[in-house]
C-alpha cells in the first residue's frame, strides 16, 4: 500500500514530540540528542507509514514552552518523592489505579497526555479507554480519595496545557470556558458519588436538575 503524501508541516508536532521522547528515554535534555531525536523522528514518520491523525494545524509555542517547564519540574519533584518512598518507606508504599476522563477525544491529545504522565516517575499508565478517552493510571502513595482526586485534577492541568499548545479550536475553547467558571470538565467528586437513583424522569425531562425522588 502506497503511503499517502503528508505535508511536512502537519507532521511536524508529532516529529516535536517524538524528539522530545528520544531525550526523555536516554535522560540527556541536550541540543545535541534533540537534533539525532529530529532526524530519528523525521525518518520514522516520513519513511514508515503511519495511521493518520487528524491534527489541529496549530502550534503555540508560548503554552508549549509552559508545558514543558511544568513537566520538567514535575519530573524532577516527582523523582526526589519516589527516592523518599524507597528509602524511608520501601515495600510498604501504597499505590492505587485512578481513572481520568479526558476532554479531548483527539487520539493525538489523548496519547500525549498518556506519554506526558506515564513519564513522570511514580506514575504509569495501565489502560486507555478510547470510546470515553478515559486513562488509567497507577500512581504510587496515593492512601484516600483526595489524593485520588489531586492526581485527576493534575492530570486534566496537563491534558488543558497540551490543547492550548497543539489541541483543536473546540478543545481550545472548553478549556478557557472552564478557566473562566472556575472548574474542571466532568463531575466534580461528590456528584461521581451522588447514587443514580436520586435521579427522576422529571429531571430529564427539565433540562437534568437534580431532584428528589425515584428513577
Amino acid at each position: 500500500m502506497r503511503r499517502p503524501k503528508t505535508p511536512l508541516k502537519a507532521e511536524l508536532p508529532l516529529i516535536l514530540f517524538l524528539s522530545v521522547l528520544w531525550m526523555a528515554v536516554w535522560q540527556s535534555f541536550d541540543l545535541g540528542t534533540f537534533i539525532l531525536g529530529l532526524v530519528y523522528a523525521a525518518v520514522i514518520v516520513r519513511v514508515f507509514y503511519l495511521p493518520p491523525l487528524r491534527g489541529s494545524g496549530r502550534l503555540n509555542l508560548l503554552w508549549g514552552l509552559v508545558f514543558t517547564g511544568r513537566f520538567l519540574w514535575k519530573m524532577t519533584m516527582a523523582s526526589f518523592q519516589v527516592a523518599f518512598l524507597v528509602f524511608f518507606q520501601g515495600p510498604k508504599v501504597g499505590g492505587s489505579i485512578t481513572s481520568v476522563q479526558l476532554r479531548s477525544h483527539d487520539d493525538f491529545i489523548v496519547t500525549l497526555v498518556g506519554h506526558a504522565l506515564a513519564l513522570v516517575p511514580g506514575s504509569l499508565v495501565l489502560d486507555v479507554d478510547r470510546t470515553t478517552a478515559t486513562l488509567y493510571l497507577h500512581c504510587l502513595d496515593v492512601r484516600n480519595d483526595d489524593d485520588a482526586e489531586r492526581i485527576r485534577r493534575d492530570a486534566m492541568r496537563t491534558e488543558a496545557l497540551l490543547i492550548r499548545t497543539l489541541g483543536n479550536r473546540s478543545d481550545v475553547a472548553v478549556v478557557k470556558a472552564e478557566r473562566r467558571l472556575g472548574r474542571l470538565s466532568g463531575l466534580s467528586r461528590d456528584e461521581r458519588g451522588r447514587p443514580v437513583e436520586t435521579r427522576s424522569r422529571a429531571e430529564d425531562d427539565d433540562g437534568g436538575r437534580i431532584v428528589g425522588g425515584e428513577a
